[in-house]
């Protein structure tokens, strides 16, 4: 919707300023008055670049939109991402660039879509041999300790619980990963290569990650969420709030406890300022 123009004189005909009476003395501010302003000025600009430069290189927000992270990152979880684990280049003279670890959990560009963010868990570093057996991970032959993932149950799946898996191709599975991978196989193991590295969620079962998809590039990782700074009560089956309205005469009969288990109701307020983990 446009706006009407906005004049810079507005006050015009009788709303005009009158003209100062014969003998009249002009008023002046004294000089006092505008010796804030320009400092004034100089702060919020210094607090700008400030939050520009902690956003670009440091901090920034991010918000959990679905389960596959359970039970470490839930739905309508708000994360503080630490952006130091940057990719090499202009920024590494500032920080120098951490290096990535199995265990961590990554903030990251879709191969598929770069536009979104995802976030999982780094499982398979450059160089690593990786596979699944009935779900139990295993890199360069040895298993892998997983404290942290959940097997909900589900129906057997042959490709997502035996990976890389070669006889038929899952209908999730990316046509172009499904090609590659193809050529990263040998003797049932996955070759992660260099700069690249294999993400999986912790909700084993209902995750899409490397297995459908394929490696994430190191250039393509933003950060590591290291803070829970809010966590709204969202249920992972839905990407959206999903309050049931109150009828009138609901509301007309509620008592001021209600409104008390109402605002307990509305975040999960035990898990503010968490550590992620």
């Amino acid at each position: 919707m446009t706006e009407s123009a906005i004049d810079s004189n507005p006050l015009h005909g009788a709303d005009a300023p009158l003209s100062p009476a014969p003998h009249s003395h002009h008023l002046h501010l004294p000089h006092h008055a505008n010796e804030g302003i320009l400092p004034s000025i100089q702060s919020l600009l210094a607090i700008m670049v400030i939050a520009i430069f902690i956003i670009t290189f440091c901090i920034q927000p991010f918000r959990i939109p679905s389960g596959s992270m359970e039970p470490s990152l839930l739905v309508g979880d708000f994360l503080l991402v630490n952006k130091q684990i940057t990719t090499p280049g202009v920024s590494d003279w500032l920080f120098p660039t951490p290096r990535i670890h199995r265990g961590e959990i990554v903030v990251f560009h879709y191969p598929i879509n770069p536009t979104m963010h995802l976030v999982k868990r780094v499982i398979g570093l450059p160089g690593d041999r990786i596979k699944l057996r009935d779900g139990r991970v295993y890199i360069n032959g040895q298993a892998l300790s997983e404290p942290y993932a959940m097997y909900l149950p589900s129906a057997p799946d042959g490709y997502r619980d035996n990976f890389p898996r070669l006889q038929s191709a899952d209908p999730a599975v990316d046509s172009r990963w499904w090609i590659k991978m193809h050529r990263l196989i040998d003797d049932g193991e996955l070759t992660i290569p260099s700069g690249d590295y294999f993400v999986l969620g912790d909700n084993r079962n209902d995750s899409e990650d490397s297995r459908y998809w394929g490696f994430v590039p190191r250039a393509a990782i933003v950060g590591e969420p290291i803070l829970i700074y809010f966590s709204l009560q969202q249920h992972s089956f839905s990407q959206e709030l999903a309050f049931a309205p109150l009828s009138n005469a609901a509301v007309l009969h509620r008592h001021r406890t209600s409104a008390v288990d109402a605002l307990a109701d509305f975040a999960r307020w035990g898990r503010t300022l968490q550590i992620v983990k």
